[in-house]
This record gives structure tokens, C-alpha cells and sequence, in this order.
């Protein structure tokens, strides 16, 4: 698979930098996700515009905030996050509970 990066104002506002990653389950270590993670620093939120796979879970950010539910891992049911606006950047996201995935970076195809 080859991945293109989403490159707009939010990912050059954290300079520009990005990587993706593998976002898996810390109960199960089940692969919940694949998300482009912009810019350094921890992972507090998951931004729905950078989630790349599952196809479920990519056509979120078309959805309104009401209509989305809790994230939770596929395999066991673990609740991993909750829907929220970041009011800073107006963007909606997942709010991840503390240690709830485990981050894992994916090496790229170029």
C-alpha cells in the first residue's frame, strides 16, 4: 500500500512534520487503526480527517458528532475513546482515554 500523507494547515502548523502509526488495542493488542500522527509530542486525540483505515472508521469524519460512537477495540470491546470537538482547531477527534492504545510506527512503502 502506498500512503500519501495529508499535508494541509494543521500538519504545517506543527512543522511539517508526520509519521503513521499503527494504533492497537493495550488490552489485546489488536490493530484498532492506522492514523497519521503530525508534528512531535504525545497522543491525546485521535483527528478523524488523519485516520487512514479501517474503512468504517475513515468515513467518520463525513458524520455528524451525535451520530459517532465511542471508539472501542473490535476484539474485545474495550472502550479506547470518546467523540469531541477540539475546540482549539474546530476539528472532531477522538478523545483516547490514558494508556488505553499502544502506538506503534508503521514503516512507510515509498
Amino acid at each position: 500500500m502506498k500512503t500519501k500523507f495529508k499535508k494541509d494547515g494543521f500538519s504545517n502548523a506543527r512543522g511539517s512534520y508526520s509519521k503513521l502509526l499503527d494504533i492497537h488495542c493495550r488490552k489485546c493488542n489488536s490493530l484498532i487503526l492506522t492514523y497519521q500522527k503530525d508534528g512531535p509530542g504525545n497522543l491525546y486525540r485521535l483527528y478523524l480527517d488523519r485516520i487512514f483505515s479501517p474503512e468504517k472508521l475513515v468515513n467518520l469524519k463525513n458524520m455528524g458528532l451525535k451520530q459517532i460512537k465511542n471508539l472501542e477495540c473490535v476484539n474485545c470491546g474495550e472502550l479506547l475513546g470518546t467523540p469531541a470537538i477540539y475546540d482549539k482547531e474546530k476539528r472532531k477527534a477522538f478523545r483516547l482515554y490514558s494508556d488505553a492504545v499502544v502506538k506503534k510506527q508503521r514503516k512507510l512503502n515509498l
